[in-house]
């Protein structure tokens, strides 16, 4: 069953026949859709994305704001809409409040889609990559509100790392003092989102999603809140090596610090020069992982739900 709350939300209908029944839920972010791809590879990967999660036997929660009102799940023509949309804000939790009570569509985040997930009672989350510590972080404290919410929100999300544009480094540092289990899945190394390596040691590895379902009912069972990050590896076949990476991320990473791009820009200008950079490989080993998270996140929701 869905929490009572004070969220003003909708559920799909198979949302909400989903979590009425206690079946497994995976929640899904939204700005992949608006900010990270462009039409119609968007929606096109939106529904594949949906549809592995149904695959493997759970039920699929795309998230987002649509005229004021936080949607848990989104009908088809509901998908469609966000897909197409050019001025979705990008929603974290600093403006999600802002976005319902002034009536706006948003995309959310992976803090805001945590928010909502927990919200509705949905313990597995799938994204790409989490935000963390930008690179200059210490003289201009960049620092994604993704952190704090796996600090605080009690949901599992399945990711391939920290995006590899970020000090991922840092962001492990601050990971580790805000308390949150970093865990890789089948490997001893982090992964960088497009790469399978990052240089930096797994601080915990298991090698299935029952071993991670048991995780974390012992830590609800000892009342260990917040959440976990399962750093997922892209499959080797889809990867961009860690080397050849790192030499289109400082390109990326020296034309925004030149154009002076701040704040919520920078990320979106990343990608896009990363992408330009690369002639479109960045965006297919995105889609790729995507699509491996959401496998993993569903077996996990049903390890979760078979552990009841």
């Amino acid at each position: 069953m869905t929490k009572s709350s004070i969220f003003p939300s909708s559920y799909s209908s198979e949302v909400r026949a989903a979590l009425d029944a206690g079946k497994p839920v995976v929640a899904l972010e939204s700005t992949i859709i608006t900010h990270g791809m462009p039409w119609p590879g968007n929606i096109e990967m939106a529904r594949d994305v949906e549809n592995i999660i149904r695959a493997e036997g759970a039920i699929p929660a795309t998230i987002a704001v649509i005229e004021g009102c936080l949607h848990i799940g989104l009908e088809e023509e509901q998908l469609v809409a966000l897909a197409k949309s050019k001025d979705a804000m990008k929603v974290s939790r600093a403006d999600l409040a802002f976005a319902v009570a002034m009536g706006r569509t948003g995309a959310t985040t992976v803090a805001a889609t945590m928010m909502a997930a927990s919200h509705a009672g949905i313990g597995v989350f799938a994204t790409g990559g989490i935000g963390g510590v930008h690179h200059g972080a210490e003289s201009d404290f960049d620092i994604s509100a993704d952190l704090d919410e796996l600090a605080r929100t009690s949901v599992i999300v399945v990711s391939a790392g920290a995006k590899a544009i970020l000090d991922i480094a840092k962001t492990l540092e601050v990971l580790e003092t805000r308390g949150v289990p970093v865990v890789t899945f089948g490997a001893d190394e982090l992964p960088a989102f497009w790469s399978r390596q990052s240089g930096l040691e797994s601080p915990l590895r298991l090698d299935s999603a029952q071993d991670i379902a048991r995780f974390q009912k012992t830590r609800e069972a000892m009342e260990i809140a917040g959440g976990m990050l399962i750093a997922n590896p892209v499959p080797e076949a889809d990867e961009i090596p860690r080397t050849e990476m790192q030499t289109y991320i400082h390109q990326a990473l020296d034309k925004a610090k030149a154009e002076g791009v701040t704040g919520k820009a920078v990320t979106p200008f990343l990608l896009s020069e990363i992408l330009s950079i690369t002639d479109g490989r960045s965006l297919a080993t995105n889609i790729a992982l995507v699509k491996n998270n959401a496998q993993l996140a569903a077996a996990i929701a049903c390890a979760l739900a078979n552990s009841k």
